[in-house]
């Protein structure tokens, strides 16, 4: 049989018995497979064609694998994302001046900016909460590092009545720190004095602060102001919030 195959059939078939040693773990063959060049171009070939046929069973399972994961996206499945840094963004709910009473709970406040906010909005379309904890107008940080912590509230004062001269109020925002003592510490403080027209029905004024401090886990910040005059019908007007840096 091997005489009627074509020239070179019987020296590729000792090559196959060679190359088929090695894999028995039998050194016989070894001199043969190593100088003859012909054993050498039909092992380089052999070689190739496996690197090929494996390339293309990557290729196909990976094309699997993306059509799997497209498809539970299309379904709804959304494949689970990391954590994420950590991140707030509150915006005010309706509180009346009846609740101030809550603001004992907050510790010792400075007398100008003694109403503490105590309802704020975690999830909606405006706001959000991510690896920070809120609980009854607080913000707990959990993972230590560098925070930037803002605040804007919109103050809504109303007039002492039609052609009367209203007060010149001062309006004052506070962003404070709560620690492990016992009295929070004030990390924030920001003042506006304005005078309406007599004629307005009444004026409005939007106080923005905002600062970097490094922050411990199980700190938390909560916003205090000199009134609760507010305009709660605004979420985009008045917020809250603070998020990690890495620097």
């Amino acid at each position: 049989q091997l005489k009627a195959q074509a020239p070179g059939s019987a020296e590729e078939l000792r090559c196959l018995q060679a190359i088929r040693q090695q894999q028995d773990h039998d050194g016989s063959g070894l001199e043969e497979l190593v100088t003859n060049q012909s054993c050498l171009k039909l092992a380089n070939t052999i070689k190739a064609y496996v690197a090929t046929v494996t390339e293309n069973v990557l290729r196909r399972s990976a094309a699997k694998e993306a059509r799997r994961s497209y498809s539970n996206t299309s379904e709804g499945h959304v494949p689970p994302k990391s954590a994420g840094k950590p991140s707030a963004h509150l915006t005010l709910r309706p509180q009346s001046p009846a609740q101030d009473g809550s603001s004992r709970r907050f510790g010792n406040l400075s007398q100008s900016c003694r109403h503490a906010i105590a309802r704020w909005e975690a999830s909606t379309i405006h706001s959000h909460l991510q690896n920070i904890t809120y609980r009854d107008g607080r913000l707990r940080v959990n993972h230590a590092g560098k925070y930037y912590v803002y605040s804007q509230i919109y103050f809504r004062y109303p007039s002492d009545g039609a052609g009367t001269r209203v007060s010149v109020p001062q309006l004052v925002q506070c962003i404070n720190w709560k620690t492990s003592y016992s009295q929070p510490i004030l990390l924030l403080k920001g003042v506006g004095t304005k005078c309406w027209a007599p004629e307005a029905d009444y004026g409005l004024h939007a106080l923005y602060q905002g600062g970097l401090f490094e922050l411990k886990a199980g700190d938390e910040l909560f916003v205090s102001v000199s009134s609760l005059a507010i305009d709660y019908n605004d979420a985009a007007a008045s917020y809250f919030g603070a998020f990690r840096l890495d620097l």
